[in-house]
C-alpha cells in the first residue's frame, strides 16, 4: 500500500520526521510530497526542501520524496496511492484536518486519510516556530536535523546581510 504525506516542510522538523518514520513502518511505501503553493513565500526553495528531506530520510528504504501542486488527491491518484497521512499535534489540528479529510473523500472516495498523532515530545513543534526561533538567532538543533539547522542559520544570515547592504 502506498501512502502520501503532503506538506510544505519549510523546513522539515523532527515532528515531521516522527510521522515519516512511523508511516514507513505502516506502509509499503510513503511518498513525502512537498507542496508547491504559489500563495506562500517559503524560506527554502522546493529543491532545497526536497534535498533536506532526502538527507533526513536516507536511512529509510521505503521513503520517496516528490513535489506537486494542485489537489493532493489528484497527486495521490497519479502516484496510485491509497492513503493520505496527516499529522496531528493537538486537538486544534483535528478540526481542520477532519474537514480536509471529509472534503478529500468527496473528491476521491477511494483514498483514505490516516491521522497519526505526533509523539508528545514534538506536540508543540511547527515549521513556523522553528523559523521564528532561527530568525531571532536562537538554537534549533534540537528541533530539526543538523543540516537544516545550518541551512536556517545561513539563510537568515544572508537575509540580514542583504538587508544591511540595501539600507541607507
Amino acid at each position: 500500500m502506498i501512502a502520501i504525506y503532503p506538506g510544505s516542510f519549510d523546513p522539515i522538523t523532527f515532528g515531521h520526521l516522527d510521522i515519516i518514520k512511523r508511516s514507513s513502518q505502516l506502509f509499503e511505501r510513503t511518498i513525502v510530497a512537498v507542496l508547491r503553493n504559489p500563495n506562500k513565500s517559503p524560506l527554502f526553495t522546493i529543491q532545497e526542501r526536497i534535498e533536506q528531506i532526502k538527507v533526513a530520510t536516507q536511512h529509510l528504504d521505503n521513503i520517496d520524496v516528490d513535489t506537486f501542486s494542485g489537489l493532493t488527491v489528484t497527486f495521490a491518484r497519479l502516484k496510485q496511492a491509497q492513503v493520505l497521512i496527516r499529522g496531528l499535534r493537538a486537538v486544534s489540528d483535528f478540526e481542520m484536518e477532519l474537514q480536509m479529510a471529509h472534503t478529500n473523500k468527496t473528491l476521491a472516495e477511494e483514498i483514505e486519510t490516516v491521522f497519526l498523532s505526533t509523539s508528545n515530545e514534538y506536540s508543540f513543534l511547527s515549521s513556523s516556530v522553528v523559523k521564528e526561533i532561527a530568525r531571532c538567532g536562537g538554537p534549533v538543533d534540537h528541533l530539526v536535523p543538523a543540516e537544516v539547522a545550518i541551512a536556517l542559520s545561513l539563510r537568515y544570515r544572508q537575509m540580514e546581510l542583504k538587508q544591511a547592504s540595501s539600507s541607507p
